[in-house]
């Protein structure tokens, strides 16, 4: 499977990484509709609230809540989540695995030390940790900017 997610998203997600230093960023990635229903072109940061954010990760409820109430509405469809492994790589980890929900939802991890973004897609009996399966990267043009969160 491959999913075009956006430069725009892309440098996003590694501009947010490095400004969060050792604590893990996080948001969620927002799809197009229609034709570009496979397409990640905009991406709505939002606030970390784990009790240990060096090591994992937890959306805001408030944040995921708005997203889902505006994507009932005609909003851009939520297509999965994103967040940073300060120390790590961009695989997913057991915690991870652990966390996510055989939904099919995208998952972009970025390696804090390289930038580099790994794109991987939660499902079930999965070849990573029973989870998670890589998804390759095409990059897609015509990108939102990042809300703010």
């Amino acid at each position: 499977m491959t999913a075009r997610i956006s430069r725009v998203v892309l440098d996003a997600i590694r501009a947010e990484a490095a400004r969060s230093g050792d604590e893990e960023c996080c948001g969620l990635l927002l799809g197009g509709t229609g034709a570009a229903a496979g397409d990640i072109i905009e991406l709505l940061p939002a606030r970390n609230v784990a009790a240990d954010r060096r090591r994992r990760f937890e959306i805001d409820p408030a944040a995921l809540i708005a997203a889902h109430r505006a994507e009932r509405t005609g909003g851009r469809r939520i297509a999965g989540c994103y967040h940073s492994h300060p120390g790590g790589d961009a695989s997913p980890s057991q915690e991870d695995a652990a966390q996510a929900g055989a939904n099919g939802w995208l998952w972009a991890i970025c390696a804090g030390p390289t930038g580099h973004i790994g794109l991987w897609r939660a499902v079930e009996n999965g070849p990573v940790h029973g989870r998670f399966e890589p998804v390759e990267t095409g990059i897609g043009e015509g990108a939102s900017p990042p809300r703010a969160p």
